[in-house]
């Protein structure tokens, strides 16, 4: 069981008081985290620094997504900081709670294999009942594993970016719609379908089962109040999910 959270923390001011700048503020904060400006800003920059995002054959480059993935967190987990800190909030109290960390991150582990093995039946229900859904027949993703030093490589990016970086990124954007967006319950709707609809690259069936998963994650935040259970279980599927692909391939 979860502990308690603080009550500054489950109601975190009376009803009815946000006012027009304040959503307009937190929309606008949550289109900044989304990782869509940054990434786009610093591609530009790795490019002009020579670093291109594909290799010679077209692919993704292993290189430019690593950098990509560890320079986005790092300024991703410095803006939410800074705009937590203008609006009086503390990143520890939103992303950390007042549970154990190494109880938390058991916990986030211990839900890996019913995960996987959720995520493995939901794709394939969707494959065998509505196959057009499968429009991308190898993820362009799973490329970057093709070998196990690549595997060992993308397993960083896949825990950093993916873990670490997606999990921060959903408490701070659920706490934006539970103080001024109209509540959790929306923030859970839209960011899942956000989530999912950011995997479009790797097909229609993939976005419905990512948007399951984002659905899960945040509800598991929600439920606890702390980040850690989540980012153990996101990079843990997401290792799992990279091993899979280095040991029996797409």
């Amino acid at each position: 069981m979860s502990e308690p959270a603080p009550e500054s923390l489950i109601n975190p001011r009376p009803s009815g008081v946000v006012d027009r700048r304040e959503r307009a503020t937190a929309v606008l904060e949550i289109l900044l985290c989304s990782s869509i400006p940054t990434q786009l800003a610093i591609g530009a920059l790795l490019r002009l620094a020579g670093i291109p995002s594909t290799d010679a054959a077209g692919h993704l480059s292993l290189t430019f997504v690593l950098t990509l993935s560890l320079a986005d967190t790092t300024l991703l987990i410095v803006m939410m900081a800074f705009f937590m800190h203008v609006h009086g909030e503390t990143a520890r109290a939103t992303w950390f709670g007042g549970s154990h960390g190494i109880r938390e991150a058991l916990i986030g582990l211990a839900t890996v294999p019913l995960v996987f093995v959720v995520v493995g039946i939901l794709l394939n229900t969707i494959r065998l009942f509505a196959p057009s859904l499968h429009n991308v027949e190898n993820n362009p993703l799973e490329r970057l594993a093709a070998t196990p030093g690549q595997a060992v490589v993308f397993s960083l990016v896949a825990i950093i970016a993916g873990g670490v970086r997606e999990e921060l990124q959903r408490a701070f954007m659920l706490r934006r719609f539970e103080l001024y967006l109209g509540g959790a319950t929306l923030g859970v709707w839209v960011l899942s379908i956000a989530f999912g609809l950011g995997h479009v690259m790797q097909g229609w069936d993939a976005v419905v089962t990512t948007a399951a998963l984002g659905a899960f994650w945040a509800w598991m935040y929600l439920q606890r109040r702390n980040s850690i259970a989540p980012i153990a279980s996101h990079a843990g599927f997401n290792s799992l999910e990279i091993l899979r692909v280095a040991l029996i391939g797409q």
